[in-house]
């Protein structure tokens, strides 16, 4: 059995849309995107690279596969992320079974995400990271399916965007860590699923 965990840079009411550029998503008319630029130090670079060290693959929505893969493999410089994701292995999942997959290490999981990934998650050896994927995580949230959120929450209020935590279900949650960075931001690993001591 494995486990998944969502990893997502989020501002403190919660926006994860677009956090890398500007043109990342701009559904909705949001017109914020690029709002963690700035903000990455050494201390959330290392921890980055740590909460991805144990990871065994990717699980991604069909928007983020497409968004991730295209800006990082047409970086004219080799570096570290496009390897990492080109190299990792990638389980996307549609409800359309013509979607392509173009990227090396992919596979296609069709149908709805909390059946096809509950099956992948019970046959699957290690721990699959989920990055962006707004949609599909909030199906998995709500289904039972995530173990842990690593969250990237920075000192910004948005006021509008998309939001992580958009269902209206309550979850508890046990912080396992919490690292401060020099530029505001506060790295931190939760666990799900963990109700609060009586």
């Amino acid at each position: 059995m494995g486990t998944i965990s969502v990893y997502e840079a989020v501002t403190l009411d919660g926006v994860m849309q677009a956090p890398g550029r500007a043109d990342e998503d701009d559904r909705g008319l949001f017109t914020h995107g690029g709002w963690a630029v700035g903000y990455t130090d050494d201390v959330l670079t290392s921890f980055a690279q740590r909460s991805m060290q144990g990871s065994t693959g990717l699980l991604l929505g069909v928007r983020t596969y497409y968004d991730l893969l295209r800006h990082w493999t047409a970086e004219a410089e080799p570096n570290m992320y496009t390897d990492a994701l080109v190299d990792a292995p990638k389980h996307v999942v549609s409800r359309d079974p013509a979607t392509p997959i173009p990227y090396p290490n992919s596979t296609l999981h069709v149908g709805d995400a909390h059946l096809t990934v509950r099956r992948l998650k019970e046959t699957w050896d290690g721990r699959l990271t989920v990055l962006g994927s707004g949609e599909l995580v909030a199906s998995l949230d709500e289904a039972g399916l995530v173990d842990e959120y690593v969250l990237l929450v920075h000192p910004i209020v948005l006021g509008s965007g998309h939001r992580l935590f958009s269902q209206e279900h309550p979850r508890h949650l046990r912080l396992v860590e919490a690292v401060p960075t020099s530029t505001g931001v506060l790295a931190c690993r939760y666990e799900v699923g963990v109700s609060p001591a009586p």
